[in-house]
């Protein structure tokens, strides 16, 4: 029900979500009337695919605005709790929303909590880089404030994340600093940082060291780490840029005739760059740390970006991700690794 889209959005990329994975169902939650009206308006598109949905009704709606407390406490009802309910009963094995992302993630870790030895959740995502593959990023906005240690258990829950959707074995941590050298970055950071070390020499990560914001699209490291306000920032930058670029070379290319005729053959390389750094490929953010798997997705999002959040919570619960997560925490716990003190 949520995002700026809702059902028209939500219920058409279910379809085709259906539609690419066979043996996969979906469950819709919300209103149940504006559910309806968007599966007869799609009409011969739902044809069989219906069978394998299944509509569960919540009569109250999560607003944008809604303070998350608000949310949590009196819309007891609302088509969020009910989803991550799901989850919580194992009915469904994963949530996806476009609403409200304080709500959605006070709401579900209200409901699922946290892993032991998790303080907080964090969200994760890919983001494109230079190798051709993705760098994974956390926090993208759940915690505006960290302490080493949340930041030492974000690295842990990342590589876990990794390890199990890109099948990599030891997958590379870099901490995000304004520069490499270990001297650089607040009293946090650098805490942070000699707990990444211990961890690495201890085998429990392959941790590189620090990384700039340049890395990330580099592709320098595998998971980058940072609190939730940085990685905020850094992702809805790299967004910004990818939309700037794209409509610029779109206006470069309809300048004149000439432009033009040399758009044409350009063309292959122009559609290349525009599918490999379009935004909406890399929708859907895991909250990572909970016991459950929920994946929150741009509000702006549209039936092919949505489409890709509910991709991605497959490839998820496909890999396995909430246990091997649980696993690397319990053999790992942060809680018995004291933050030496830094000078």
């Amino acid at each position: 029900m949520g995002g700026d889209h809702g059902v028209a959005v939500t219920v058409a990329a279910a379809l085709e979500f259906l539609a690419r994975h066979p043996l996969a169902g979906v469950i819709l939650v919300g209103q149940t009337e504006p559910i309806a009206l968007a599966l007869k308006r799609l009409g011969r598109a739902a044809g069989q695919l219906v069978a394998r949905l299944q509509v569960h009704g919540a009569s109250e709606v999560v607003g944008m605005d809604d303070p998350p407390a608000q949310a949590l406490r009196r819309k007891r009802d609302s088509s969020m709790h009910a989803a991550v309910d799901l989850v919580k009963q194992g009915v469904a094995q994963a949530a996806i929303s476009a609403g409200n992302t304080g709500a959605w993630m006070a709401i579900s870790t209200f409901m699922l909590r946290t892993l032991p030895g998790i303080d907080r959740p964090a969200i994760c995502a890919p983001l494109p880089n230079q190798r051709g593959g993705a760098t994974y990023m956390l926090d993208l906005g759940a915690n505006v404030d960290c302490k080493p240690q949340h930041l030492y258990q974000f690295a842990l829950m990342g590589s876990a994340l990794v390890a199990a959707v890109e099948h990599l074995q030891t997958p590379a941590v870099g901490l995000l600093n304004i520069g490499e050298e270990e001297i650089k970055g607040n009293d946090t950071v650098k805490e942070a940082a000699v707990l990444l070390r211990a961890a690495h020499e201890r085998g429990e990560i392959r941790f590189f060291g620090n990384v700039e914001g340049n890395d990330i699209f580099k592709g320098t490291v595998d998971v980058v780490v940072c609190d939730g306000f940085v990685g905020n920032v850094a992702l809805k930058t790299s967004e910004g840029l990818a939309q700037m670029l794209g409509r610029s070379l779109k206006a470069e290319f309809e300048r004149n005739l000439f432009t033009r005729v040399g758009a044409l053959f350009a063309l292959p390389a122009i559609n290349g760059f525009r599918r490999r750094y379009d935004h909406r490929r890399y929708n859907g953010a895991c909250l990572l740390g909970l016991n459950g798997l929920v994946v929150k997705s741009h509000g702006s999002a549209d039936v092919y970006a949505f489409g890709r959040a509910l991709d991605r919570a497959h490839d998820a619960v496909e890999s396995g991700v909430v246990a091997a997560i649980a696993l690397r925490i319990a053999h790992h716990a942060a809680g018995s690794v004291a933050v030496p003190a830094v000078a």
